[in-house]
């Protein structure tokens, strides 16, 4: 163990939020693609090799495929197509946005297309279609190489037959703000879809599919990342059907007719996918490992609180602050407090907000200005919900900041109006795309107390 970082001290606040945000970008590089990729390239196959994939890390996965398959395979074709979120393709680039070594998500062979999240769109659908059609005609000695990533549910939206897609955008939008866990909402979207649940794979059969993925769901179950486009699918449209009637989302007759008749993707035994081979490349506990290292290193104690929590952001937040306060007693050296994982909000307000910035205002509600509490929240894909910001920092002195200001955080959070209320604090923290997707990155810097 290295000695305590001198900036960790009461005396220097500010450096303590230098040091939380260091850490945080220590924990999105570990999970990007250029870190993940170039080691681990197949054999190139007899017949095509055709890229795949969808998510906010999708271009930048193709890029850094693409990269190490032209170095290894100079002589090996190499195309495709990929969609991910407005703004996390090839364009835009950011620091931020780059790979550990500043690469970008450039591509020259495979096609990136750009769609929406949360809410799908025309284009959703659109890269759904013209994905399907990529794999219709493929051989076994083909291969194709999934790219998935989180945020690719929405942005490979194709609906089951006899459903538009305006209703499937409904049912969405409903389930986000029933503060539904991800692994419900997931269920009810493979069960709705004619490319998730593994039917994508089997439209691609008898060709091999390698599917690489990065996790952004708690357990890390990879059939429902992305709501498993490439993977089996064990659940039942009976369980969809069953979700949608416990948080009494309205559905059309189309819809509860396509559950009712019990039309399963494929299943877990199905024997075209034999041949297939999955893996996940980066997990919520990588991002975590990186920054515990990292805090360790500066003599920092860390506490580990897991990379699967999920719950109301809130209420989250709130338990971590009186754990924060009860940690604080018999401190002889900083500690800070880590987890990930995803939580959910459930709307009843009609403020601006994402799952970070909901969870740190309950944080921050409890604290009420304790002295040295400082904490960091962010979601590791740069954008907290539907904002541009990727989560947000608070320091003990933004209580009185706060109190000048006039400024209510209950009243914010009965709204669920965080983002309004860092945006005041001027405490938004804003990357821009990371261009990889782990989920929520929270880290709570402990500094003892003052003799």
């Amino acid at each position: 163990m290295n000695a305590l970082s001198p900036l960790l001290s009461r005396e220097r606040p500010e450096a303590a939020r230098a040091w939380l945000k260091r850490l945080g970008e220590t924990a999105v590089s570990a999970v990007h693609p250029d870190t993940l990729l170039p080691d681990r390239l197949p054999d190139p196959p007899a017949g095509r090799t055709l890229v795949v994939g969808a998510g906010k890390a999708a271009a930048a996965m193709a890029a850094a495929l693409e990269r190490a398959w032209q170095a290894r395979h100079p002589e090996a074709p190499l195309s495709g197509l990929v969609v991910t979120r407005y703004g996390h393709g090839p364009q835009e680039q950011s620091p931020q946005g780059q790979g550990p070594e500043g690469q970008g998500a450039e591509c020259r062979h495979i096609e990136v297309l750009e769609a929406s999240h949360p809410m799908p769109d025309d284009l959703s659908e659109k890269a759904a279609r013209r994905m399907l059609e990529a794999v219709e005609d493929l051989g076994e000695d083909d291969l194709v190489i999934a790219l998935i990533s989180g945020g690719g549910s929405a942005l490979m939206t194709l609906p089951a037959p006899g459903i538009p897609l305006a209703e499937k955008q409904a049912i969405n939008k409903a389930l986000l703000r029933s503060g539904a866990p991800i692994r419900e909402i997931n269920t009810v979207r493979r069960h709705l879809s004619a490319i998730k649940g593994g039917r994508l794979a089997a439209a691609a059969h008898p060709a091999r599919v390698l599917t690489w993925l990065i996790s952004d769901v708690p357990g890390d179950e990879a059939s429902l990342i992305a709501s498993g486009p490439t993977l089996p699918d064990a659940s039942t449209p009976a369980e969809a059907l069953a979700i949608l009637e416990r948080y009494d989302i309205e559905i059309s007759d189309a819809v509860r007719h396509q559950l009712e008749a019990n039309t399963e993707a494929p299943r877990p035994d199905d024997p075209g996918f034999a041949r297939d081979e999955s893996e996940i490349l980066a997990r919520a506990c990588d991002a975590l490992a990186a920054a515990r290292e990292a805090a360790e290193d500066e003599g920092v104690e860390v506490r580990l609180l897991g990379d699967d929590l999920e719950g109301e952001a809130r209420e989250l937040g709130r338990a971590q602050g009186r754990m924060a306060l009860s940690a604080q007693d018999g401190l002889t050296r900083p500690l800070v407090i880590l987890s990930g994982g995803e939580t959910s909000v459930t709307v009843k307000g009609d403020g601006r907000g994402g799952r970070n910035v909901e969870y740190l205002l309950g944080l921050f509600s409890t604290l009420r200005g304790a002295e040295g509490i400082h904490a960091l929240a962010i979601d590791t894909d740069g954008i907290d919900g539907s904002e541009d910001n990727a989560g947000a920092i608070f320091d003990p002195a933004c209580w009185a900041r706060m109190e000048t200001l006039g400024l209510d955080p209950d009243a914010y959070l009965s709204r669920n109006d965080a983002y309004t209320f860092f945006e005041a604090l001027d405490d938004l923290i804003v990357t821009g795309p990371t261009r990889t997707n782990v989920n929520d990155f929270r880290a709570i810097l402990v500094l003892p107390r003052s003799s």
